[in-house]
């Protein structure tokens, strides 16, 4: 049986594909139209995995659409009536014509870019597998269905779907039930992003800048926060104070009140990042925490599940999650590393496959069905070979082993290099597919990466990826996680606190034998390296470990700000020759940078040609 999954028309649009339950593709569209959190239909990430997984229209079961767009309407409407006809008039003014242009027809629209791309086959053909599954519990099955628990309680939590911003349920072998849920307007995934909006990120993309920044500052903001803007009951469920937010009615996350509470204006994002702007990301992160870890806490009571899985963009939030398993609520934590909507694509297939057709769950109690998250496409040594010479692109061909000893003795020596090899990952994560690696004992490698790589803020934070075996000797954690899904506590990691509150020249005080990966609060975002899951990403950072004693590489995705993570041969030379790295490796081939035509290196982040 063959089921399509899609998430499409608000952000991270993606296509699942997936054959007997199994996860054959999965891949966000914005890896192919090189557009960030590019919102419309996954048109050509469907179109390349049907045509490398060689299926047409006749062999599809099903297509099922992530959320229900009437739904959403009614939400849009009633809010609109609650607040009229004293506010909302211009946003009204200027999301009605969309929706009744375009996203009031949607299926109809669906309807028609399934057409095009499954070769016509005919709308009626295609309206008789087309299906609709709710926001929520795409989410739900996207984080039960593919975990290794045969029963786990399910919290899911985002900005908003068609009404439910927060859910939890229960998840028993192959059926879903929602038990609870808080609606719109009141939101963590909301209140977040009001916050990432005032201190000058962009809202839907900017959360985990806010993230990073929290513990550069102190929660100072905290008691203002809890006395005006939210009101939490014992059991997690919460309130927010509409006075003070604009996203309902208006075209901002924040209004005037909001300011005043807090005597300062929004952060223009041009200008500096200042200590006020660190307290309060401080402050909201603690907010956060706080609430999740109460609705976890009556999750538990409710459900006496000793599991939990976690999905929704809220949980991304790797620290949030790391303050839930401290707490050990639960025994077991699991979080679908594509918390967002992409990965609704493959929870709204798994729902139809497992709860509504009724079908068995196989259960692997040591793996997760996301297989590591490596989901994407991969490149035969032809196609790659072909684009390099296409090109003039001088490179050595080395077998594996010969490659793992050369770069890791390379990146012991401060280089650092574009990696990328096998199938793309699932989520908005590198994991050793399309990554940049680094050495992580310099101090200066952070700030290096930040600033001359990946052309970002100098304050964020990288992630060690470390070998399975080696990772309690390095880090505290209370689970492994092959999927960055939680932070961890630095062993070794020592600062001041005179230090630590100083701004972003804290970093400039840490004390680890692995400087670059320590954040100023001494966490790291983990991801545990497993043989099994990437032989050739464990096999290069083991040979690294030989030579320098630490088990552990920096992992960064392959992109520049602003941009995607490379998905394709081409897109990793442009990356490459726009950038300072000193390597790229694809597959088995290895580019120098100082070995080639420096006619191919142009001023931005590209090289003089363009993928055909």
């Amino acid at each position: 049986m063959i089921i399509i999954g899609i998430s499409a028309y608000y952000h991270d649009s993606a296509s699942c594909i997936l054959k007997d339950g199994e996860i054959i593709y999965s891949l966000h569209e914005e890896r192919l139209t090189r557009i960030k959190h590019d919102k419309e239909f996954p048109r050509e990430s469907l179109k390349l995995g049907l045509s490398k997984n060689e299926i047409t229209f006749d062999q599809i079961d099903h297509i099922v659409f992530f959320d229900k767009p009437f739904l959403k309407f009614e939400r849009l409407l009633e809010t609109y009536v609650y607040y009229s006809p004293f506010q909302g008039f211009e946003s009204f003014k200027k999301s009605i014509p969309i929706w009744i242009k375009e996203k009031l027809f949607q299926k109809d629209l669906i309807l028609k870019e399934l057409n095009e791309i499954l070769n016509n086959p005919g709308i009626k053909e295609l309206n008789k597998k087309l299906v609709f599954s709710e926001h929520h519990l795409s989410h739900a099955a996207s984080a039960f269905f593919p975990s290794n628990f045969d029963e786990s309680a399910i919290i899911t939590m985002d900005g908003v779907g068609e009404w439910s911003t927060t859910t939890f349920g229960i998840g028993e072998k192959n059926k879903i039930k929602i038990l609870n849920e808080i609606r719109y307007p009141h939101s963590l995934g909301l209140l977040y992003s009001a916050f990432t909006y005032f201190l000058g990120f962009e809202v839907n993309s900017g959360e985990y800048k806010l993230m990073g920044l929290a513990p550069f500052g102190k929660p100072k903001f905290y008691d203002l926060i809890m006395e005006n803007l939210i009101d939490v009951k014992e059991d997690g469920s919460f309130y927010l104070n509409q006075h003070y937010f604009n996203y309902s009615v208006g075209l901002t996350m924040t209004n005037k009140k909001f300011s005043k509470l807090f005597d300062m204006k929004r952060r223009d994002p041009s200008k500096k990042i200042e200590q006020s702007h660190m307290d309060m990301a401080a402050s909201i992160q603690k907010v956060l925490e706080f609430v999740i870890i109460k609705i976890c806490k009556h999750a538990q009571k409710v459900t006496k599940m000793k599991n939990l899985c976690l999905s929704g963009g809220v949980a991304l939030n790797c620290v949030a999650n790391f303050k839930i398993g401290l707490e050990k609520i639960f025994e077991n934590i699991w979080v679908q590393p594509a918390s967002g909507d992409a990965g609704s694509s493959i929870g709204s297939a798994m729902y139809l496959y497992y709860h509504i057709l009724g079908n068995n769950r196989n259960i692997d109690h040591n793996n997760s069905k996301m297989k590591g998250c490596y989901l994407g496409n991969k490149y035969s040594k032809k196609e790659i070979e072909d684009i390099l010479k296409k090109f003039d692109i001088k490179f050595d061909l080395m077998s594996d082993e010969k490659l793992s000893q050369f770069i890791s003795k390379e990146i012991s020596e401060n280089k650092i290099i574009g990696w990328m090899q096998g199938k793309s990952e699932f989520g908005p994560r590198a994991l050793g597919a399309r990554s940049i690696l680094a050495d992580p004992r310099p101090i200066d490698m952070q700030k290096k990466l930040n600033l001359k790589i990946k052309f970002r803020e100098s304050f964020r934070p990288f992630a060690p990826s470390v070998l399975s075996d080696h990772q309690d000797k390095w880090f505290e954690s209370f689970n492994l996680n092959e999927y960055m899904s939680f932070v961890s506590k630095t062993k070794d990691f020592k600062i001041k606190d005179e230090f630590r509150y100083s701004g972003f020249n804290s970093l400039n005080y840490i004390e680890s034998k692995i400087k670059a990966v320590s954040h100023v609060d001494g966490t790291a975002r983990v991801q545990t390296v497993y043989k099994s899951l990437n032989p050739k990403f464990y096999n290069l950072i083991d040979d690294f470990f030989k030579i320098t004693d630490v088990p552990l590489l920096i992992n960064t995705s392959f992109n520049v700000r602003g941009e995607p993570i490379v998905e394709t041969p081409e897109h990793a030379l442009r990356c490459f020759f726009g950038t300072e790295l000193d390597y790229l490796v694809i597959e088995n081939f290895v580019i120098k940078k100082e070995d080639q035509n420096k006619n191919l290196i142009t001023a931005k982040y590209s090289v003089n040609f363009k993928p055909d």
